[in-house]
């Protein structure tokens, strides 16, 4: 009998033994495509001989150096590293464990920035519907899903949640996809106008949304004017790229496609591709001085801040991603698998949308697809499809409540950088299979 307290108490699971680029392979030797790099982690897959030496050599020089005593090397190299290469005025970094403490820390920034500039009544923070944010109680908060926040909701910070930029459900008919984005990102003005433009600090929200929403990018010109109306009102926009940043949709920083830079921008799960446990968040220089020059002490932090083994697995997975080019290959091999996803997939009776950037997918399904029905959430289409998958030997990530948190199916697919076109094929046969066990029409 297993003491360990699983996910799922009723679940049997099998046991992971070994990976192997895309594939993790189970005790009995069975082998498992990564679809969803887990939740859009396992971006250089699972055998790196570079970030495992990095590991090694890091345990050898330095486990452990507390950030109250030290700062160490490969922090140093990273954040260096990481600011080369960011977007904008982004200038400093703080490392955290993953990316629900990136959001929070996130969060205690925008609230302290103000406080510091004399202006404490700044305390709302605006997100969107149908957004992940994290499962701490202030990333909680900020998240705009229904289902994963309704337990919980005594506890959480009352924050404000506007509309998400999800064309395939919520355009007017009749209504351009540019009139839509501009519309949609008005919500924000509106809301800010509603409580107070003195009283809101930030508005934060995924460039790509992600597990709740199922890969959902932004139409052109939205993110453009979401940048307007946060330099208009004086107030913060943070970005999530928790899950669609680090290369996973065709850019380093999810951001840039859309020509904006962020005031502060979170990070994880493909910086450490798994690795290790290691997220982080960027800030400007105008956030970071007017701490320096004021109190002087950000008023958060957590023991493994900066951990230098996990520096050290980051820094050799970015170098990993810029010196080999993977952006390049995120983009070429991302624009195979749109067209192997749309044809295979595109026309399924049940299929109502496919969406997504660079290595980063989301496919929704309807019981009709004239209407955008969704399923009947007692159906439980997204667990079976999960697990008809994994018995085909595909690891991929489907969620319930696209829509609204309560209805709507959907399967997220986040493939390994370094999955071959042929590997991608075998993965969407055994996604076919699951589709006709699932949702044959």
């Amino acid at each position: 009998m297993s003491h360990v307290f699983p996910r799922h108490c009723h679940a049997t699971l099998p046991i992971a033994a070994g990976g192997e680029g895309p594939f993790l392979i189970d005790k009995s030797g069975k082998r498992y495509f990564d679809g969803s790099g887990g939740a859009a982690v396992s971006c250089l897959g699972h055998s790196n001989t570079r970030v495992t030496q990095a590991i090694k050599d890091q345990v050898d020089q330095l486990a452990f150096a507390h950030t109250g005593f030290f700062t160490s090397h490969p922090a140093e190299e990273l954040a260096d590293l990481l600011i080369a290469n960011a977007p904008g005025n982004l200038d400093r970094v703080y490392f955290v464990s993953g990316g629900s403490e990136a959001v929070e820390a996130a969060i205690k920034l925008a609230r302290q920035f103000y406080l510091e500039r004399g202006e404490p009544q700044r305390q709302h923070i605006i997100a969107r519907r149908q957004s992940y944010h994290g499962n701490t109680l202030g990333a909680l908060s900020a998240g705009g899903n229904a289902w994963r926040k309704a337990q919980f909701a005594p506890m959480l910070v009352e924050m404000s949640h506007i509309a998400p930029c999800y064309a395939y459900a919520e355009q007017a008919e009749g209504e351009t996809l540019e009139a839509y984005g501009q519309r949609t990102a008005n919500e924000l003005e509106a809301e800010i106008q509603r409580l107070g433009p003195d009283t809101v600090m930030a508005f934060v929200a995924e460039p790509v949304v992600g597990a709740t929403l199922g890969a959902v990018p932004a139409v052109p010109g939205y993110f453009k004017r979401i940048r307007e109306i946060c330099d208009q009102y004086d107030l913060l926009l943070i970005l999530d790229e928790v899950m669609c940043g680090m290369g996973r949709t065709g850019h380093l920083f999810a951001c840039e496609a859309e020509g904006i830079a962020p005031d502060i921008v979170t990070i994880a799960k493909g910086l450490g591709a798994g690795y290790q446990p290691i997220g982080a968040m960027l800030c400007t220089d105008r956030i970071y001085n007017t701490i320096a020059n004021g109190s002087g002490f950000f008023q958060h932090g957590h023991t493994y801040l900066g951990h230098p083994v996990a520096a050290a697995a980051a820094l050799a997975v970015v170098k990993e991603i810029l010196e080999n080019d993977l952006i390049a290959c995120v983009q070429d091999i991302g624009s195979f698998f749109e067209r192997a996803l749309r044809s295979r997939f595109g026309q399924h009776v049940h299929v109502g949308d496919i969406r997504g950037r660079g290595l980063f997918w989301g496919i929704e399904f309807v019981a009709d697809r004239g209407s955008k029905r969704p399923f009947d959430p007692a159906l439980g289409i997204a667990g079976k499809l999960k697990k008809s998958a994994f018995a085909h030997g595909l690891i991929c990530y489907p969620m319930p409540g696209t829509r609204d948190g309560k209805v709507g199916d959907h399967v997220l697919l986040a493939p390994p950088f370094i999955a071959t076109e042929a590997e991608m094929e075998g993965a969407l046969d055994a996604l076919e299979l699951a589709i006709n066990d699932v949702v044959q029409g």
